[in-house]
C-alpha cells in the first residue's frame, strides 16, 4: 500500500467534512446534547416519593410515626386523607405513589406489645420504583418501632458502599451514555456519509481511480476516526467537569480502549453502508443495530444477569457490552489493563472481524 494515497484521501475527507458546517456542528454538538438530555432526564434515583398518610388512630404515637416519614428525604407528604376513597383516587390519577395507613388502636396495641401492622398501599404500575418505595417505607417503620419500644436489634448491619458511596445513579449513567453516544454517532455518521456517496455516484468515481479499495477505506475511516476522537474528548470532558463523575483510572488505557471501540463502530457503519442502497436504509439499519443494542443489551440500564439466557448469549455480539464495562471500571473503580484485558481483547476482535467484512463487502459491491 502506498501510504501517500490514504493520507491524500484522509485530507480530502477532512476538507469535505469541514465544508459542511451543519453536519460538523451536529457531529460535535451531539455528544453534549445527548449527555445533557439523558443525564438530567434519565435518573434511577428514587426520592421525594409522593405519599398520602391515613391516620385512623390520631394518637401521639401515630403522629410520631408521621414525623418520621416527614423527616425522611425519601418521602414527600402530599396530604392526610380520612378515607381510602381519596387515597385510591390519588393513586389512580398518579398524584401519589404510596399510601401509609395507620390503623385504629395503633398506640394501645403498641403499648401492650401486640402486633399491629401499618398498611402500605403502593402503585405497582412501575414495579421497580414501587419495590424501592416499599423498602424505604418498611425501613422507616422498623427503625421507628425499635426506637419507640427501646428494642435492640440483635444484628446491626453497618453498610459501607465502595466506589459510589453516595449511590448517585448519574455516576454510572454518564459513563454508559458515553458508550451509547459514540456507538450511535460512529455508526450513523459513517453509514449515512458513504451511502450518500453511493447514491450520488462519487464513491464509484473514486473507485475508478488508481486508489485501491483498502486505501479509500483507510482514508475515510481515518477522517471519521479523528471526528470520533473529538466526540469522545467532548463527552469525557462534559462527564467529568459538568456532571462531576469521579475518574479514578488511567487516561492512557481508556484512550486505547476508546480508539479500538471507535474503529469497530466506524467499520460497522461502513459495512452497513455497503449493504444499504439508500441513505434511508442506512439510517434504519444504523439505528436498529447501534442504538437499540447499545441501550438495551449492553448492561447500560438493565443488568445482563437478569436477562433470559438466550439474550445473555446475544449480548456478547455487541461491542457496547465490553466498552461500558471498561468505562464504568475505569471511572469508578480505577481498574486498568491487568483487570480489563478480556474486554479490550473482545473489542479488538470485533474491530478486526467487522473491518475485514466491510472491506470484502465493499470489494464485492464494486465488482
Amino acid at each position: 500500500m502506498n501510504f501517500q494515497r490514504p493520507f491524500a484521501m484522509l485530507r480530502k475527507e477532512l476538507l469535505h467534512i469541514s465544508r459542511d458546517p451543519r453536519s460538523l456542528a451536529l457531529a460535535l454538538a451531539m455528544p453534549v446534547i445527548l449527555l445533557l438530555l439523558f443525564s438530567y432526564a434519565l435518573s434511577l434515583d428514587v426520592d421525594r416519593i409522593p405519599t398520602y398518610i391515613i391516620d385512623h388512630d390520631k394518637s401521639s404515637d401515630s403522629r410520631s410515626l408521621i414525623e418520621q416519614f416527614k423527616g425522611s428525604r425519601y418521602f414527600s407528604i402530599l396530604g392526610y386523607p380520612d378515607t381510602y376513597d381519596t387515597a385510591e383516587y390519588g393513586i389512580g390519577r398518579n398524584e401519589c405513589l404510596l399510601v401509609v395507613v395507620i390503623p385504629k388502636d395503633f398506640a394501645r396495641d403498641l403499648a401492650e406489645r401486640r402486633p399491629q401492622p401499618v398498611q402500605l398501599l403502593l402503585d405497582g404500575t412501575d414495579s421497580n420504583t414501587a419495590s424501592i418505595a416499599r423498602g424505604y417505607s418498611e425501613s422507616v417503620v422498623t427503625s421507628w418501632t425499635a426506637q419507640r419500644l427501646r428494642v435492640k436489634i440483635p444484628v446491626e448491619a453497618r453498610v459501607r458502599v465502595w466506589y459510589n458511596p453516595t449511590l448517585e445513579s448519574r455516576n454510572f449513567i454518564v459513563p454508559g451514555l458515553i458508550s451509547v453516544i459514540l456507538m450511535i454517532i460512529s455508526a450513523l455518521l459513517t453509514s449515512l456519509t458513504v451511502a450518500r456517496e453511493w447514491e450520488t455516484g462519487t464513491l464509484e468515481q473514486l473507485l475508478s481511480t488508481p486508489l485501491r479499495t483498502a486505501e479509500i477505506i483507510a482514508g475515510k475511516l481515518g477522517a471519521f476516526f479523528i471526528l470520533g476522537v473529538a466526540d469522545a474528548l467532548i463527552a469525557l470532558t462534559v462527564g467529568i467537569l459538568v456532571f462531576h463523575v469521579p475518574f479514578r483510572g488511567s487516561f492512557i488505557f481508556l484512550g486505547v480502549a476508546t480508539a479500538v471501540f471507535l474503529m469497530g463502530a466506524f467499520s460497522w457503519g461502513l459495512l452497513l453502508s455497503s449493504i444499504a442502497d439508500t441513505q434511508l436504509q442506512a439510517f434504519q439499519l444504523g439505528m436498529l443495530s447501534s442504538f437499540l443494542p447499545a441501550f438495551l443489551l449492553s448492561g447500560f440500564i438493565y443488568a445482563i444477569e437478569n436477562m433470559p439466557p438466550i439474550i445473555q448469549v446475544a449480548t456478547y455480539l455487541f461491542p457496547s457490552r465490553y466498552f461500558i464495562a471498561i468505562l464504568k471500571a475505569t471511572f469508578l473503580k480505577g481498574l486498568g489493563f491487568a483487570e480489563l484485558w478480556p474486554q479490550l481483547l473482545a473489542l479488538v476482535l470485533y474491530a478486526v472481524i467487522v473491518s475485514v467484512l466491510a472491506m470484502r463487502r465493499m470489494r464485492s459491491k464494486v465488482a
